[in-house]
């Protein structure tokens, strides 16, 4: 007896860090601060680039970024950034880089006023995530208003490299938004993280 192989989003490919990334994480509810906190990080540090090259070097992000400690990276100093720019398991981009610490500040300050950053994040969408219907990934939008939203609070408060689709891949990963196609094997699957 043979078993038909698993229906996935196409994005993931074939790559086997992007099919674990798709099967495990991608959609998966995020109530963890450190977790947010590193997916937005990891979000803007894509801008131009592959997921497929963060994901390689997610495991230099963490160590570079303290685990995504907010509280500790948002003491990182300008000889912290010096540092990180001579890191080769990162993005050598000193924008990005200061924008992971002028961010982790501002985490700290969400936290301050609203308990968590995932209680900040998830008022977007009234706490529940908004599970999407769409057959095909040329249905897929690159920005909704959600996401809009959540760009231009962020921006308001100090984040750097939140553009709106920035916003929304964000919302994407951190289960914001459940947009896996509706053949996937992944849809609407409950979990949390």
């Amino acid at each position: 007896m043979t078993t038909a192989p698993l229906v996935r989003c196409a994005w993931a490919g074939t790559d086997p860090l992007m099919v674990a990334y798709h099967d495990d994480e991608w959609g998966v509810p995020t109530h963890q601060d450190t977790g947010l906190f590193e997916l937005l990080t990891l979000e803007g540090a894509q801008a131009g680039l592959s997921w497929a090259t963060i994901l390689r070097k997610r495991s230099g992000y963490r160590r570079a970024f303290a685990g995504f400690e907010p509280g500790a990276v948002a003491a990182f100093t300008d000889d912290d950034i010096e540092r990180l720019l001579q890191d080769a398991a990162i993005v050598r981009h000193r924008g990005k880089i200061e924008s992971a610490v002028t961010n982790a500040r501002a985490v700290v300050l969400l936290q301050d006023e609203f308990g968590s950053f995932d209680s900040y994040v998830w008022r977007f969408v009234d706490g529940v995530p908004i599970v999407s219907n769409y057959t095909s990934l040329d249905e897929l939008p690159s920005v909704t208003d959600e996401a809009g939203a959540l760009s231009k609070d962020l921006k308001r408060r100090g984040f750097r490299f939140v553009g709106p689709t920035t916003a929304y891949a964000f919302m994407q990963a951190a289960g914001l938004v459940d947009d896996h196609l509706t053949s996937c094997f992944r849809r609407a699957v409950p979990q949390s993280r």
